[in-house]
């Protein structure tokens, strides 16, 4: 009788102990992904050659082209408003319509458009000298990054591939131009990005200088038409 009341107590206390035990026992560890929105994680830009892995443009995502100097069969236009060429400009910069090289990083935004006379008469071999900030708002004032100059093919055409321009302090986003009709006048000016917040506390910022931009499956895409007057 003895035997058997001492065994019942073994079996007790040891069912106690396991019920103890699978209650300290987690059934699952719960895991939780980094947070790579994290504002302690600032990422560099990115790289333009990675830009091909951007998320296709929606379909509201088109180029408000009605804005145009000389568009929608427009037979007459205003000459580009002049703007301050600012400290950064520096002469004899290279001729090529790409102002990308190995290691730029940035968005990529590719501009085209054309050169018009006042009479929306194309201006062919006209001159496009463009220079801007890098994606952080810096300007290469040593050599000639973001710097280069073209001219219109015989339509008056233009094409210039570069990157979203960064901000620097006091601005917003821009991209300093100069145009010239062959034997013409010196058009001095600036391009802006439409929807920046900083637009609306620049001081030399002209709603009439607006690109007209779309997203594109590698970065973004603009159009803006220069008027000159003739020579």
């Amino acid at each position: 009788m003895k035997r058997k009341i001492f065994f019942t107590i073994v079996v007790a206390m040891s069912m106690i102990a396991m019920t103890a035990c699978a209650a300290a026992t987690p059934t699952s560890i719960a895991t939780t992904a980094p947070n790579n929105n994290s504002t302690d994680q600032t990422a560099p830009p990115a790289s333009v050659s990675t830009a091909t892995n951007a998320a296709p443009p929606t379909a509201s995502s088109t180029i408000d082209t009605s804005a145009l100097a000389c568009g929608n069969g427009s037979q007459s236009a205003t000459v580009t408003p002049e703007l301050t060429e600012g400290p950064y400009f520096t002469a004899n910069s290279p001729e090529r319509a790409s102002l990308l090289e190995d290691g730029t990083v940035g968005t990529k935004l590719v501009i085209t458009g054309y050169v018009y006379t006042t009479d929306c008469q194309p201006v062919a071999n006209a001159l496009l000298d463009f220079w801007q900030a890098d994606a952080n708002g810096v300007y290469d004032n040593r050599g000639y990054n973001f710097r280069g100059h073209q001219f219109t093919d015989a339509n008056g055409y233009y094409q210039l591939t570069t990157v979203v321009p960064g901000i620097y302090t006091g601005r917003t986003e821009h991209i300093h131009v100069k145009i010239q009709a062959p034997n013409g006048k010196l058009i001095t000016s600036q391009l802006f990005f439409p929807g920046v917040a900083e637009n609306d506390t620049d001081r030399i910022f002209d709603q009439g200088l607006l690109l007209a931009i779309q997203e594109s499956s590698d970065g973004q895409q603009a159009q803006f038409n220069f008027v000159v007057p003739a020579p």
